[in-house]
């Protein structure tokens, strides 16, 4: 059971989460300020928008685990080096076609390019992928707080679920992207925080966390060898992890739709190239967390095993914290913010796409400002219950189910990809193009999936390049038919 003070910080926080969305959502005006913040955020909160929004409860809690493992090392990292080499490809590539005009989402560039049904069948990917991957993010974040805890899943998920959708709810982007600074704040101070108090018990601190890693060959990062099959290898976090950046963060409305409230090219270009280095610096205090915890348990082993390398960092939390300073209320503040700030992201971004790529142009004019702002907000309501529907589903089936169903919904990265690199290549293109490339990249991303090995991230890359050749397959193969491909449908 939880001490009082801590179920006093732990309240505080989740009270200060919804304060800020009453207090911002009284500044937000319109469409746009409900959506976009007025395209005025400022770079900075952007970028630490971006960061908390990308690290979920699973981030804070299994990264750790990796180099507690016994052949773990940094290898990780070499992923976020892709992600940074991702990131300068989408301000050069993508980003200067979103400030070309007034857009309120991603697809409307598909749009101008394809007609409305691809942008439709783009939009409404996203929102089922977004939903179901999200969903299953808040049941593994509820899993974690249950041990904890020690409430119901039910609860844990009601909970976390709750307060999400009220301030995001109440403050629109604006509520999202300050409760995400505050969040990402809080749980880095909870990573430093539980390695201060880990380094303190060990007989001579840092200097012994230091010798075993490099004993151990923790700190190594670099694995050369040219094996598909193995997630963490240089070539498959050099490549895959640019590709899924580039589509994580240059086709996904999740993160397009905080670069456009930004308002220009400028701010928002900076705001996520610097959101590279700060995530590549974020992995490796949380590695550095999980080499610290080895160290901890080599030299005091565990009165029982763990049942997976992702429970460390929990356990340490519960059983090796000392109650009655607010510690572990802070640490579990922090596994609340890790989910919350990727949770209500998620709620924002499907409501912007619903009005953005369905509700808009089909009423235009008819509708007034507030009548948007209000339709914005049932769908974040709608948003939510569906993401807790999912949350409390996952805890009826195994294990193996909710990783591939997580899996699946990471596909639309590369098929996104695919289908607006396909888009830049052609004026305009005939929307059957479009939708028949979508549909081959997801196939081949099955087939991957399913009958071979290859490691996860090179799925993005997979997906992309499998969409974009069969469109430009199909494209030929219908211009030698005689196809008229110049025309939208």
């Amino acid at each position: 059971m939880l001490h009082p003070v801590d179920i006093l910080v732990l309240i505080i926080y989740l009270a200060i989460a919804v304060w800020i969305g009453v207090r911002v959502g009284t500044t937000s005006q319109g469409l746009e300020g409900y959506l976009l913040g007025g395209r005025s955020l400022p770079w900075w909160a952007i970028l630490g928008s971006i960061v908390a929004t990308e690290t979920s409860t699973a981030t804070f809690l299994s990264v750790p685990g990796m180099p507690f493992q016994r052949d773990g090392d940094f290898g990780f990292l070499q992923l976020a080096v892709g992600y940074v080499i991702g990131r300068a490809v989408v301000v050069w590539l993508l980003l200067p076609a979103y400030f070309q005009g007034k857009m309120l989402t991603a697809y409307e560039v598909l749009r101008s390019r394809y007609g409305p049904a691809v942008q439709k069948a783009a939009s409404l990917m996203f929102l089922v992928a977004r939903n179901l991957g999200d969903g299953l993010r808040l049941f593994l974040a509820a899993l974690v707080l249950k041990q904890v805890l020690g409430v119901s899943l039910e609860v844990c998920v009601l909970l976390v679920g709750a307060v999400t959708i009220v301030y995001t709810l109440l403050g629109g982007i604006k509520s999202v992207v300050w409760n995400d600074c505050v969040q990402f704040v809080i749980y880095i101070a909870g990573a430093l925080v539980a390695l201060v108090l880990l380094a303190r018990q060990l007989p001579d601190g840092w200097t012994t966390i230091i010798e075993f890693g490099r004993t151990h060959g923790k700190f190594r990062m670099w694995h050369w060898q040219p094996d598909p099959t193995q997630p963490y290898t240089f070539w498959a976090g050099l490549i895959g992890g640019a590709f899924l950046t580039l589509g994580t963060h240059g086709t996904d409305q999740m993160m397009v739709q905080r670069l456009l409230g930004a308002g220009s090219l400028r701010p928002a270009s900076r705001a996520l190239l610097c959101s590279g280095v700060v995530v590549f610096l974020q992995f490796a205090l949380f590695l550095f967390v999980g080499v610290s915890l080895a160290c901890f348990y080599d030299i005091f082993p565990p009165n029982r095993p763990f049942a997976t390398n992702d429970a460390v960092f929990s356990r340490f939390i519960v059983e090796e914290l000392p109650a009655g300073w607010g510690l572990i209320g802070l640490i579990l503040a922090a596994v609340f913010a890790a989910a919350m700030s990727t949770l209500s992201s998620s709620l924002n971004a499907s409501a912007s796409a619903v009005v953005g790529d369905f509700i808009k142009p089909f009423k235009g004019d008819r509708w007034t400002d507030r009548q948007y702002v209000n339709a914005s907000r049932r769908w974040t309501l709608v948003f939510g219950v569906v993401q807790i529907g999912v949350a409390i589903v996952g805890g009826h089936v195994s294990k193996s189910v909710v990783n591939e169903a997580l899996a699946i919904a990471g596909f639309t990265a590369g098929i996104m990809l695919g289908v607006f690199a396909l888009a830049m290549g052609f004026r305009r293109v005939h929307s059957v193009v479009g939708l028949v490339a979508m549909a081959s990249g997801a196939l081949v991303l099955f087939a991957v999936h399913h009958a071979t090995e290859v490691a996860w991230p090179w799925w993005a890359a997979i997906g992309a390049v499998a969409t974009l050749a069969s469109g430009q397959g199909f494209a030929k193969l219908a211009a030698t038919l005689g196809w008229d491909l110049t025309e939208r449908y």
